[in-house]
């Protein structure tokens, strides 16, 4: 884990909230979904071009968690990425680890094209 930064306690991110952590020179929006499960993207929403991301609502649509971006509302899949109102818009996803009840935020995951998939 040694390109993983320690940002935080799981517990000092309530449920259905996000937090902002500067990882790596990046500003990381860390979400907490109501089920405990932990998702990074960047705090970057694309369509307003603010840093805002996690102020978003977080909850779900038809099973996806996603964070509804405080700006223009549009819904982001937490786990993807992906704008669920408007596909040509994404976010990057970071690689998540909570190791001893503490939230390690690490490389931005790769999409399928990247990966040349």
């Amino acid at each position: 884990m040694a390109s993983y930064l320690k940002v935080c306690p799981v517990d000092a991110i309530d449920r259905e909230t996000g937090v902002v952590a500067l990882v790596h020179g990046r500003a990381v929006a860390i979400f907490r979904t109501h089920d405990g499960e932990v998702h990074a993207l960047a705090n970057y929403d694309p369509s307003s071009r603010a840093s805002v991301l996690a102020r978003g609502i977080v909850g779900s649509r038809n099973d996806v968690p996603v964070v509804a971006s405080p700006m223009y509302k549009h819904a982001f899949d937490l786990r993807t990425g992906a704008c669920l109102d408007d596909t040509s818009l994404r976010v990057p996803v970071f690689e998540v680890a909570v190791v001893d009840s503490e939230v390690w935020i690490g490389p931005e995951r790769r999409t399928e094209r990247e990966r040349g998939g």
